[in-house]
């Protein structure tokens, strides 16, 4: 049977809102704290979500870088530093990708590794979803149960459910006297400094790298393998994407951007399939940005975070099952050893200790077998 590439239906749009839970919060502190025009930030976001819709014909995520997001935010950074910071990950991804180093590091990086990496996102995800659902807990809980209801319904899909209930939240509660009237507003073009690429490097920028080479680069390659074997994307090709889409964007108001295994989990979880859910998330948002760049924060931060959260729970506990592939015995071990020390410490941490503990164990089994063949 032949795969679609493009459909648009409601199971592809459902899908294409699966990635929101990670988006709104950032979204909001980008805009509100650090001022960044959501005309700009949105129909840049929009774009690259159209374009890679295009090109890959698959699902496949466009998200904040989050350690950026979240020094830039809490920093309060200026809006020229959060675009020079996204420009430096450009340079950095396009010389990932044009050297080799991106493949290298993937190949050296094991199995079991990359799904520990998966399994400390889930439950990472699952542990921030479980605070924002305790801000309302029967919003929350409902909303679980719907996503368990409506999940694989074509008609009703649970997300195009949760975001008609949130809106209807915000209705009954009169919030929406509080959000900015619309306005048409449009991107402008933007610029920043070479000092300020450098200190937003130092700043976050290299704290980030090891984020995005795990979760963004090697962790997207193999999720997509596992969800579309037929249609296999490389680490260098998602490393290009990285590297074009930070180098271009930027300049008209673009935050900096990355894949996710996150976002891939929740567009796939909600009903994705094919590039249609991009091509739909891009135009939501190139709209949203055009018409509602004045009030789009507004409606971000009255948006029910319960309901948002119980969307983020679930996806967090679907990126926990990709671990059944790996075995009892020495795998197990490294899987173990890079969610210990991810959860403890940071991701970066926890994937080099994963990957120092894998061949620790290779070269004490080398060890014993060369001792076993002397005697």
């Amino acid at each position: 049977m032949k795969i679609k590439s493009f459909e648009f239906s409601m199971r592809e749009l459902a899908g294409s809102m699966g990635d929101f839970g990670t988006l709104f919060p950032l979204a909001i502190g980008y805009i509100v704290v650090c001022g960044l025009n959501p005309a700009g930030f949105l129909v840049m976001m929009g774009i690259a979500n159209i374009v890679t819709g295009l090109v890959y014909k698959l699902p496949m995520p466009i998200e904040p870088m989050k350690v950026l997001a979240v020094v830039a935010i809490a920093q309060q950074w200026s809006p020229s530093m959060v675009y020079a910071s996204g420009f430096a990950m450009g340079v950095v991804w396009i010389l990932f990708a044009v050297t080799g180093i991106i493949g290298w590091i993937a190949r050296v990086t094991p199995r079991s590794v990359v799904r520990g990496i998966q399994v400390t996102l889930g439950v990472l995800l699952a542990i921030q979803a479980a605070k924002m659902i305790a801000s309302w807990w029967v919003a929350g809980i409902a909303s679980i149960l719907i996503v368990l209801l409506f999940r694989r319904n074509r008609y009703a899909p649970a997300a195009v459910v949760l975001v008609v209930l949130g809106c209807t939240i915000i209705l009954i509660r009169g919030q929406y006297p509080e959000i900015s009237p619309t306005v048409i507003s449009m991107p402008i073009l933007t610029g920043f400094s070479l000092g300020e690429v450098w200190k937003t490097l130092l700043l976050a920028g290299f704290a980030q790298i090891p984020l995005t080479i795990t979760n963004a680069t090697i962790a997207t390659s193999s999720l997509i393998a596992k969800y579309f074997p037929d249609r296999p994307v490389t680490e260098r090709q998602l490393s290009y994407n990285q590297g074009i889409m930070n180098l271009v964007l930027p300049f008209f108001g673009g935050m900096p951007m990355c894949h996710g295994a996150g976002g891939l989990a929740g567009q796939y979880y909600f009903g994705a399939r094919t590039g249609g859910a991009n091509i739909i998330e891009g135009l939501m948002e190139v709209t949203m940005g055009l018409l509602l760049g004045g009030s789009i924060a507004g409606i971000l931060t009255v948006f029910p975070t319960a309901i948002i959260g119980a969307m983020m729970f679930l996806v967090g506990l679907e990126l926990t099952k990709c671990a059944k592939d790996i075995r009892l015995g020495k795998d197990m071990v490294a899987l173990a050893v890079t969610v210990t020390v991810s959860l403890i410490s940071n991701m970066a941490l926890g994937f080099l200790t994963g990957i120092a503990s894998h061949y620790l164990i290779q070269l004490i089994e080398r060890h014993k077998a060369a001792e076993d063949d002397e005697r």
